[in-house]
This record gives C-alpha cells, sequence and structure tokens, in this order.
C-alpha cells in the first residue's frame, strides 16, 4: 500500500492492542528496484532476525509459525519496480501489510502488542496527500493524489452517478421547453449529494481539495453545498472524470503547484510572526520538548531532515547512527516527533531542504 491509504480510521487499528507479537520490519529501500539485489539481501537478513528474535522471546511453535507465514506472505508480494524510498512491513498471526513509503526509515524489527506506525505517519506528512473532484452534469468522480501519484478512489459514495430523471410533461407544459442540464432541480440536488458526499471524506480524512470540471457545472456545484467551497483550486476542464489518471494529473499539477508556492508562503510568514511574538522553537531539541508538551501549533521540518538521538531526561543528544546498539537511542527520532505533533493536534508541513539551515531543520509555532 501507499501512503495514502493511510486513513484515521485505519491507523487506528494498526495502534490498536494485539495479542503479542506483532511484528513491524522497516528498511531502506532503492526507487523502482534500481538496486533490488541489494534490498532483498538485507529484507532476508531482517526475516532472518525476526524469526531469531520470535525464538528468543519465548513464542509458541503455533505463534511462531503463524507470524512467519504472513512475513513469508509478504515477501512474496514485493515487486522491486514499485519500491520507493523505504518499506515497512507489518505481521502478527491473522494477517500482514506492505507500505511502500516515500521517506527513508531505519533498518529494524520490532517486536509489540500493536504495529510500528510512527514511520508511516511521517511517510504520509511528507507526501503531501490531497483529494481532486472531478464533476460532470451526470458522473462525479473523486480521486487520491500523494506526491506525483494519483489514483482513483471507489469507495464512500464514489463514483456518483445522476439518478435517471422522469419525462415531466406537466413541467414541460409549463415552462414550455425541456429542463437545461445545468438549470434542473435534479442536477441540483445530485450536487448536493456529491457534496455531501465529499464533505464526510473530508471529515474523516482531510487533505487540500481540487475541483476538475466545465465552468457550468463548478457554478453549481459550488452554489449546491458548503464542504466543496472550501476547495484549494479550481480547474476549467471537462472529459476528465475517468481519467485516466496521469491525464487528469497532468491537468491539475499548475494548480496544485500554486497551492504549494502560496502554503509555503503562509508557513513562512507565520514562522516569523511567531519569532517576533516570541512564540516560536527552533532546533531539533526544543522543538521535541515543545511538541511533548503540545505546546506546538505548527511543525516545519526539512523534508529529507532525519536524526538519530538519545533521550535523556526529557531532552535529546544527537548519536552517531553507527555507534553500538543502545535502547535509549532512537533513530528515527524525527518521524517520532512528527506522529506526536499530528497527535497532539500541530499541524505538520515539510518543507524544501535547507528552508530551515538556520534553524537546524526544524522549527516550530507555540500556542503558549
Amino acid at each position: 500500500m501507499d501512503t495514502d491509504a493511510l486513513t484515521p480510521a485505519l491507523l487506528r487499528q494498526l495502534r490498536a492492542q494485539k495479542p503479542y507479537p506483532a511484528v513491524s520490519v522497516t528498511m531502506p529501500t532503492h526507487r523502482h528496484g534500481q538496486d533490488s539485489e541489494q534490498d532483498a539481501v538485507r529484507l532476508r537478513n531482517l526475516m532472518a532476525e525476526a524469526e531469531r528474535r520470535l525464538g528468543d522471546d519465548g513464542v509458541d511453535r503455533e505463534t511462531r509459525d503463524g507470524v512467519r507465514a504472513q512475513l513469508e506472505r509478504a515477501v512474496a508480494e514485493l515487486d522491486p519496480r514499485q519500491a520507493q524510498d523505504g518499506l515497512a512491513i507489518l505481521a502478527d498471526t491473522r494477517e500482514y501489510q506492505v507500505w511502500r513509503l516515500p521517506r527513508s526509515v531505519p533498518e529494524r524489527v520490532v517486536l509489540s502488542d500493536s504495529f510500528l506506525t510512527r514511520n508511516l505517519v511521517s511517510a504520509k506528512a511528507q507526501a503531501r496527500p490531497y483529494w481532486v473532484l472531478v464533476v460532470s452534469a451526470d458522473r462525479t468522480t473523486l480521486w487520491s493524489g500523494a506526491g506525483e501519484s494519483l489514483h482513483e478512489h471507489t469507495g464512500d459514495g464514489f463514483p456518483r452517478v445522476r439518478p435517471q430523471e422522469q419525462f415531466d410533461p406537466q413541467r414541460e407544459e409549463r415552462q414550455g421547453d425541456t429542463a437545461s442540464t445545468f438549470t434542473d432541480e435534479w442536477t441540483r440536488a445530485y450536487l448536493r449529494e456529491v457534496d455531501e458526499a465529499v464533505g464526510a471524506v473530508l471529515e474523516t480524512d482531510p487533505r487540500p481539495l481540487f475541483l476538475v470540471g466545465l465552468a457550468p457545472a463548478l457554478s453549481l456545484l459550488r452554489d449546491a453545498g458548503t464542504a466543496t467551497a472550501a476547495a484549494v483550486g479550481r480547474v476549467v476542464k471537462g472529459g476528465l472524470t475517468d481519467g485516466p489518471a496521469a491525464a487528469l494529473l497532468k491537468e491539475v499539477h499548475p494548480a496544485l503547484d500554486e497551492y504549494r508556492t502560496r502554503h509555503a508562503a503562509a508557513v513562512a510568514g507565520r514562522l516569523d510572526a511567531a519569532r517576533g511574538k516570541r512564540s516560536f522553537a527552533a532546533g531539533l531539541d526544543e522543538v521535541w520538548g515543545a511538541v511533548r508538551d503540545e505546546r506546538a501549533g505548527l511543525v516545519v521540518v526539512e523534508e529529507h531532515f532525519q536524526r538519530t538521538a538519545r533521550v535523556t531526561g526529557g531532552h535529546l543528544q544527537p548519536v552517531d547512527p553507527a555507534a553500538a546498539p543502545d535502547p535509549e537511542v532512537r533513530e528515527d527520532i524525527v518521524d517520532e516527533l512528527v506522529e506526536t505533533a499530528l497527535d497532539g493536534g500541530a499541524e505538520v508541513v515539510f518543507v524544501p531542504d535547507g528552508t530551515l539551515s538556520e534553524h537546524g531543520g526544524v522549527a516550530a509555532e507555540l500556542r503558549y
């Protein structure tokens, strides 16, 4: 699965307590199978470590065999051509999940009573997912985007088709004409249903929303409800309700770039204002403390900023990633910070590398 599939509901399921052991395996990978042989060797070593850990932890044979079978199914599913920058495999005796991540992750095996989620959460935040609603007078589709990928979202009432209108001779006699596609009440009711359906999706999985369609359809949709009024971009283009994804992404790209530029400028302005009001934190340790205390309202992180650190007395001390293993050392402390910030209700924004060089790669606007 790709990170845009990580909905709040699914995240709750992954974090839910499970019978021990829930196994999480993470590792960095090479995009599109560019060095699939090296990745395969690393994965075999991690699978061997997971099996050894299962034995060392005294897991009974039946449970051990069940987890091993799920891990084997996960490995068999992998396609090196679809690899991104990181991989996460989650497995217990009943299920497995394979996640392709657009963010490098540490090489590790974790056995616990719930799955490790911080790398997934951070990768999704970095991918900056969005929704694209493609509207026409008789059919509407919803598309899920993340980074440069886009695919149709089926479910939650989509795709949505306008019900067939019944012939109304009395109306035609009163009006003296037939109903216009973009003025009749059937179309208005249909678009109100579309607005309600996309509103429900946004409530469960909030993302920036882009609208695509002919001008009359977009205008009528604007008047029909409230959820789509919050769209951050509109593309006046017809004939794309069924994609294909590549063509739709090409049309949406300028609006997506414009939104990201506006958003980046707004984020920079918020950080500047925070410095002026002394409600500003910078550097990994300072931002970590603010996030842990839930004082951070906005956390801004450079896209490839990652650090290994030791947690000592509530503070972070940088550690050489090549140092000997230590239970107090967190290899993915930035991903943990991102997950903790989101759990605390903060907004997390990733910016290009070098943007926060004077602040150590990470900064925050504080609530108080």
